[in-house]
């Protein structure tokens, strides 16, 4: 049994990770985090997320040998971060099923929200490299989760496209 089998947590809406500081190395010839240090900011967040959250991260993976893969993600970048500035990174589960997740990601800094990211996510099983469906355990936290988490109010950025907006 996992630490997670059994357990119905209620869900903050959305789960905000702890806050974070931007540290010199992720700074580049521009003066501020590099495209790249977004990534791994919500990348990091994201695991933090899985582990904590849903109990689908890291050692789950290594337990039984099942990962999230992303499919697909589409970032923006609202804001510009400068060395030192404190963050946070808030994840929303969007919408879920037996093998995927849909989830909505925003990173927050002072001067508000500095970027957002769209994913899209797979459990995989790490031998055969073939989707397989979340322990139910975890289908009925991750359905717990969306619960709480459709009330809250549709962001923006949410489904957005990409392309070059012309003025008439």
């Amino acid at each position: 049994m996992t630490p997670f089998e059994g357990h119905d947590a209620p869900y903050n809406a959305p789960v905000t990770l702890p806050t974070r500081e931007v540290p010199a190395e992720w700074i580049d010839y521009n003066g501020h985090m590099n495209v790249a240090y977004y990534i791994m900011a919500i990348d990091q967040a994201l695991d933090l997320f899985l582990e904590d959250e849903l109990g689908i991260g890291e050692a789950h993976a290594a337990r039984v040998r099942q990962g999230p893969y992303a499919l697909q993600s589409h970032v923006q970048f609202l804001g510009e971060l400068l060395e030192g500035a404190q963050f946070s990174v808030a994840v929303r589960l969007v919408d879920c099923d037996a093998k995927r997740m849909h989830l909505f990601i925003e990173l927050h800094s002072d001067g508000g929200l500095a970027a957002t990211c769209e994913q899209m996510l797979m459990n995989v099983d790490l031998e055969t490299r073939r989707s397989t469906p979340y322990p139910d355990w975890a289908q009925a936290r991750m359905s717990a989760m969306l619960e709480a988490h459709s009330k809250l109010e549709r962001p923006a950025q949410l489904g957005a496209s990409i392309g070059i907006r012309r003025k008439d």
